[in-house]
């Protein structure tokens, strides 16, 4: 299977600092639409997802309205919602301001205790951990000979890479931040993963009127 995660698009929550789930996602910026439609035209033009039968899509809004635009530039590709996919998930944290959660619940602190929920019916750093690597193993056995490409949040793209990586825990000094639209390629054969690219965004650095901030 090739599976390409890619991130949404900047999105609101991002600069109004709110804890944003799936009840508590505000969407696309009216930028990061922009940069969806950028990274559709490099779908167009280069025809590297064409072979995709399917486009899977958190239930979030952002990544739904980013897998929409895609769609455009994939007309043979049926998008599909994948639960697994989604951001660490926040329960009652779900569409707070951060300040507002951290006063309520605590602060989140995944190093020192990471079976901690972040709020009450939400996950915690381990649940995260567990539900990214059995995602992983699904869409390998669901899509096995398959090109998939995935809509999906940096926090997942960044625990796909630990787990597969089997790197035992962050906090090393050492960062990872997907930017928004970015690719990043997984190849899987008979369980083996490899990781084919990372972060791409070409289509970005090639049009100077859409940066990624």
């Amino acid at each position: 299977m090739e599976l390409t995660l890619i991130r949404h698009a900047e999105s609101k929550h991002f600069f109004n600092r709110i804890i944003a789930g799936p009840l508590g996602c505000q969407g696309l910026t009216d930028h990061g639409m922009a940069q969806a439609r950028v990274l559709a035209q490099r779908l167009r033009e280069t025809g590297e997802l064409d072979d995709c039968q399917v486009l899977l899509t958190s239930p979030v809004m952002r990544t739904r309205q980013t897998a929409a635009i895609l769609a455009q530039a994939l007309p043979h590709c049926r998008i599909e919602e994948e639960v697994g996919l989604c951001e660490l998930l926040p329960g009652e944290a779900d569409g707070l301001p951060r300040e507002e959660a951290g006063r309520r619940f605590g602060s989140f602190d995944l190093q020192s205790n990471p079976h901690r929920p972040i709020a009450p019916g939400g996950e915690s750093w381990a649940d995260f951990i567990d539900r990214a690597r059995s995602t992983m193993q699904d869409l390998s056995t669901r899509f096995e000979g398959q090109s998939v490409a995935a809509v999906t949040h940096a926090g997942f793209i960044v625990v796909s890479l630990l787990v597969l990586f089997d790197i035992p825990r962050p906090g090393t000094g050492a960062w990872l931040d997907p930017d928004f639209t970015s690719l990043t390629e997984w190849q899987s054969n008979a369980g083996r993963w490899s990781l084919v690219k990372y972060n791409d965004v070409y289509h970005h650095l090639n049009r100077g009127n859409v940066p990624t901030e």
